[in-house]
């Protein structure tokens, strides 16, 4: 998003003190997505940009909150990709355990191409992992190649559907092939976000990175991914109302 929007100003709001929410129920992701979008709302922002594929597997069942500004779906996004890319209409999905349960990736799939078989995966051990830093080395590699195992042969696409996931790509890439394209829907919903974004500004915008668990951590962990904050940058901790547990 920052590279696609250089001007515009981010809050971006990371729910750390309740991942993972791939194992969670359906109401207490519902309960979830509605703090988070009023929280953003409250912030003034002109719209939002959905990076988590469990709230939008969620919202395709149960409907998003109520709120005055759009929302941009990761998943209506990534299927739309798909169906570009896709040659054989054979796809697999990797995903949380949530979103598998919900069937939103094979129905926003097949509804952009029909016929197709997609088969959706549910790897629950992988967000932690990737919480833990462990996205390199031996242990990445044995656990995406545990979590692709189920996957038939001959799929051509393979969406990497959790933001987590991408981070272990090249776990992915050897896991899957050199001939399975692994695609990543935050890359196509970027490109959703710089088409409707409108600030007109010359100046560098800022981030305002936004948690609901420890600061410090977050930031770290910030800087290890993006690298050092920029001027206007800034790191805070969502109200408690956020912060509190379901």
């Amino acid at each position: 998003m920052r590279a696609r929007l250089p001007h515009e100003n981010i809050v971006y709001l990371a729910d750390q003190a309740h991942v993972p929410y791939g194992d969670r129920s359906e109401d207490e992701l519902v309960a979830l997505l509605a703090q988070n979008v009023a929280f953003l709302e409250a912030a003034g922002v002109d719209g939002i940009v959905m990076g988590c594929n469990s709230s939008c597997a969620v919202a395709s069942r149960r409907g998003w909150p109520e709120t005055r500004v759009p929302i941009l779906d990761l998943i209506e996004a990534a299927a739309a990709d798909v169906a570009t890319k896709t040659t054989t209409g054979r796809i697999g999905v990797i995903a949380t355990t949530a979103t598998t349960r919900t069937g939103a990736y094979g129905i926003a799939i097949r509804r952009r191409v029909p016929g197709a078989a997609v088969y959706e995966v549910a790897a629950p051990a992988l967000v932690p992992l990737v919480e833990a830093g462990h996205i390199t080395g031996d242990a990445a590699d044995r656990a995406v190649a545990e979590a692709c195992a189920p996957f038939p042969v001959a799929l051509d696409v393979v969406v990497l559907a959790c933001t987590h996931y991408p981070l272990l790509d090249p776990s992915f890439a050897k896991a899957l092939g050199p001939n399975v394209l692994r695609l990543d829907p935050a890359l196509v919903q970027a490109d959703r976000a710089a088409a409707f974004a409108l600030c007109s500004a010359a100046e560098a915008g800022w981030t305002r990175y936004v948690t609901t668990g420890p600061v410090e951590p977050y930031r770290t962990a910030i800087e290890a991914l993006l690298g050092p904050l920029g001027p206007g940058d800034s790191v805070a901790h969502a109200p408690h109302s956020l912060a509190r547990s379901t």
